[in-house]
């Protein structure tokens, strides 16, 4: 199979040190299989190739999403004014309501709406899945599947607790499991681990962590939110533990030390920075931009159940929020700006390039050049948004005017995965551990109806088990008081 995008700007590297890209007009690129063959001003196509007139088009990388809790679908909406300590008894203890069949709708929706926003790579930290992700593997998308042991919750008020241990043998057996049969869906979903139950003794983490690596893990991803949970760095656990390497993914990274800086540059570990979330629920700083952090970091949608989960979203976020810091800076020296110092070109290249290096991928993804795989993002560069601006310039016309509905083409491992500016239906081949649905052709509309009816389900779960938000207070004591939080230092606004 083959596809011609003929007659683009096409945004490729620059060949410079910074990561930058640089457009080329008027070429054309061509896939063949699931890869890059071609990119020229004029390219013959072979037989039968589909050709895709991209005629004012901007073709772009693929975005490269390293940090996302893919299953939160169904509770888009309920965390738009809540900090971090509200979102968690709100949000992530929320799976202990969801059943199998809800997981799968929860994480074919996550994947869709990545796809429709041209994110074709997730790094996804994956609580409460114990199968094979089918839903992964049917939506088309490449991801890293962090398989995250979770305990799940058993009370949740007036005192919330949990059930079981976080590295039983079924955990251990279940990672096995998984190893043995991945990669997944043509190879497109690899196995990662999440894992943040670093309370417990360094004789089970340590362990564990060997294993999973012995197992083949792509990536261990971890929360890291320096200040909020305590003043402990878990940089400084992981490099004492002997674990810190380049594998390590760490999401948000808030408030490190420059020690934690040294040491995650000299591992050659990675941040994800997810400037939605962080900003709204107290995380602290963005750290993508700091002096040391900005060559080992990359961005992340986090939760989509919190804000929209397109990386141009993210990025413009984490470029504006940057520049207006700098810029307060100088108010407050009493000076002002004369130029700026950070670009869309370097907010670009963390979506990009800076992603397929954090889940070491950058020989295959993160940019446009001949064998990479083909995941591929096509603007309409003559929408009413981006009219121009694709022509003074494609990179700011992306990151800065352009939206999800100027996305009018998304192509994942040399196929079509959104077309004419929808996502296409997707195949679902469940194994025999998913009695609840069958094999069959789904269309959005099909999905969409699914996932309103698991909402359903999930709260009226939430009601009977006695965690339905509605009365927060109690649940977010009880949840204070279960993680042994300072609940002095924090601060109702």
């Amino acid at each position: 199979m083959s596809i011609l995008l003929r007659n683009a700007t096409i945004l490729v590297p620059s060949g410079t040190p910074n990561g930058y890209v640089v457009p080329l007009r008027e070429h054309s690129l061509l896939i063949e299989g699931s890869k890059i063959s071609q990119i020229a001003p004029h390219v013959e196509p072979p037989e039968n190739t589909e050709i895709i007139d991209c005629s004012g088009k901007i073709v772009s990388p693929g975005f490269v999403d390293t940090h996302h809790h893919v299953w939160q679908t169904q509770l888009k909406g309920r965390h738009a004014d809540q900090a971090l300590v509200e979102y968690y008894p709100n949000g992530n203890a929320q799976h202990a309501n969801y059943t199998a069949e809800d997981i799968f709708w929860g994480q074919l929706g996550g994947c869709l709406e990545a796809l429709d926003a041209g994110t074709t790579t997730v790094v996804d930290h994956a609580h409460m899945s114990e199968s094979p992700p089918i839903a992964t593997i049917a939506s088309g998308i490449r991801s890293v599947f962090c398989y995250t042991p979770t305990e799940r919750t058993k009370t949740w008020h007036p005192e919330m607790s949990v059930d079981g241990s976080l590295l039983d043998d079924w955990v251990i057996d279940h990672l096995k499991k998984l190893a043995a049969l991945a990669p997944f869906g043509d190879g497109r979903v690899e196995l990662g681990l999440g894992f943040d139950g670093f309370m417990l003794p360094k004789e089970q983490v340590v362990p564990f962590f060997q294993q999973a690596r012995a197992l083949g893990t792509k990536v261990i991803t971890s929360h890291y939110v320096r200040k909020y949970f305590g003043d402990e760095s878990l940089v400084d656990k992981l490099d004492s533990y002997d674990l810190l390497g380049p594998d390590i993914l760490l999401s948000h990274a808030s408030n490190l030390t420059e020690s934690d800086i040294r040491k995650l540059n000299k591992a050659r570990a990675w941040i994800s920075t997810t400037p939605s979330t962080e900003l709204q629920m107290g995380h602290g700083d963005i750290v993508c931009f700091r002096e040391g952090c900005t060559d080992i970091s990359s961005l992340g949608i986090d939760c989509h159940s919190n804000n929209s989960g397109d990386m141009v979203s993210q990025m413009r976020l984490a470029l504006q929020h940057e520049r207006a810091t700098r810029n307060e800076q100088l108010i407050a020296q009493g000076k002002s700006t004369r130029s700026l110092n950070i670009f869309v070109q370097d907010v670009f290249r963390l979506a990009t390039i800076q992603g397929a290096r954090a889940i070491h991928a950058e020989d295959r993804l993160g940019s446009l050049e001949v064998g990479k795989r083909a995941d591929i993002v096509v603007f309409d560069g003559t929408s009413p948004g981006m009219i121009c601006a694709a022509e003074q310039d494609p990179v700011a016309a992306v990151v800065l005017h352009s939206s999800v509905r100027d996305i009018e083409t998304v192509i994942v491992d040399g196929h079509v995965r959104k077309s004419n500016s929808k996502v296409v239906p997707v195949y679902v081949r469940p194994s025999l551990e998913e009695s609840f649905i069958s094999e069959q052709r789904l269309e959005w509309n099909q999905v969409a109806r699914e996932l309103v009816a698991s909402r359903k389900r999930i709260e009226d779960a939430a009601a009977e088990s006695g965690s339905n938000f509605n009365d927060r207070e109690p649940l977010v004591e009880a949840f204070m008081n279960m993680a042994h939080m300072e609940k002095a230092k924090f601060v109702k606004l």
